[in-house]
């Protein structure tokens, strides 16, 4: 079996890809891409236990065909230190023996036998798709990442939560603590349905989407995801289990109302916050009219700050304390100019809001308060 492939552009897809190889695997030959040759088109597959990413490439001058595996680090390191030149792969199909020769030298490794790579799980009979545009996906899962869990006694909190009826799509992730809510009106699906994907495959999306503007197909069932756009292709397995009612813990009606710049706030806040204790980051905002007082202290170092900002805010005096980092997370991850923060009092969760929503789309952001010592 021989091909000749651009060194650059195979060290790209290879860089692409090889984001899902875990560093320890309990199955060693998932420390290697995974190679399919079939006329001039190379497949690269690469996957961990939950997850699998495979790419495709024209490769020129074949011979033969085949499946095989390379270790990844043999190939990743060595391409990654030659000029931009083409590459011919000669590999024995009886010995497995590789040789990759380029401009001035060779590499010579013994591969591994591609039918001993791991296959995914088809999708059952009864499986749903989804069709999305690969930027509506991305800001889906943008919006929504930063709030995931890292929770081993809750697993569905440590994923995207994606709630598909026919009229929109829904991102929603929590950590428990803050929650992000993200409504969709353009995507929508045909039927009332459901699934959670994990943190990896969505760091993975956002990853590989910016570069893609075409239409992503999302084909699941209760256990697999296979997500298809371009020439990449994610399959998955989904975090199984019942996410928690995520409407039920939006505060309806909280009375005060108050407008901020955005980034005016979350400069202040990052300058008090440093002086905040460190285990529990505790930021107090007192909010009277068109003044907020951001204040902190920290009795152990005997250290303490305050910083008062303007803005748009006619009700009655209130005080509320909120962990300053996640605070400065969810203004980060707020696209609009100036935000909303809706409040009731201090034992309440506080809703963070874009003043104006994009086209189409709906973001509430929710953040539980912390208790003051007053």
């Amino acid at each position: 079996m021989k091909f000749v492939v651009s060194s650059s552009s195979l060290s790209n897809h290879l860089q692409v890809v090889g984001r899902v190889i875990a560093s320890k695997n309990t199955i060693p030959i998932l420390d290697c891409f995974l190679f399919e040759l079939n006329e001039n088109q190379l497949t690269i597959t690469a996957a961990d236990s939950e997850t699998r990413m495979i790419t495709s490439m024209e490769v020129q001058e074949t011979d033969g065909s085949g499946v095989f595996a390379i270790p990844s680090k043999n190939l990743l390191d060595s391409l990654k230190e030659l000029p931009d030149q083409p590459v011919t792969f000669d590999i024995n199909d009886d010995t497995l023996e590789l040789f990759i020769y380029y401009e001035n030298g060779k590499y010579n490794f013994i591969a591994e036998r591609g039918d001993e790579y791991p296959q995914a799980k088809p999708l059952s009979d009864s499986a749903t798709q989804i069709t999305i545009p690969a930027e509506q996906l991305l800001v889906g899962i943008s919006r929504t990442l930063f709030a995931t869990a890292e929770d081993d006694l809750r697993p569905v909190m440590n994923g995207i939560y994606f709630d598909i009826s026919d009229s929109n799509i829904i991102f929603v992730a929590s950590d428990g603590h803050k929650l992000v809510r993200f409504k969709n009106f353009s995507a929508k699906g045909n039927e009332q349905t459901s699934f959670i994907l994990p943190k990896k495959p969505a760091n993975l999306l956002r990853t590989v989407l910016p570069k893609e503007s075409g239409i992503v197909t999302i084909g699941f069932d209760e256990n697999n995801a296979y997500i298809r756009m371009g020439k990449i292709e994610i399959i998955s397995r989904l975090i199984e289990g019942r996410y928690p009612n995520y409407n039920g813990v939006v505060p309806k009606g909280n009375p005060y109302k108050v407008v901020v710049d955005r980034v005016l706030f979350t400069n202040a806040l990052k300058r008090v916050t440093v002086f905040a204790n460190p285990t529990s980051s505790l930021v107090k905002l007192s909010v009277s009219p068109n003044t907020i007082v951001i204040s902190t202290q920290d009795i152990d170092y005997s250290t303490s700050a305050e910083e008062k900002i303007a803005c748009v805010y006619e009700g009655e005096p209130l005080s509320i304390g909120f962990k300053g980092v996640f605070l400065i997370e969810i203004l980060n991850n707020i696209p609009s100019s100036e935000v909303i923060l809706e409040l009731a009092d201090p034992t309440r969760a506080g809703l963070m809001l874009p003043v104006e929503n994009e086209e189409d789309e709906d973001l509430l952001m929710l953040l539980m308060p912390m208790m003051l010592n007053e």
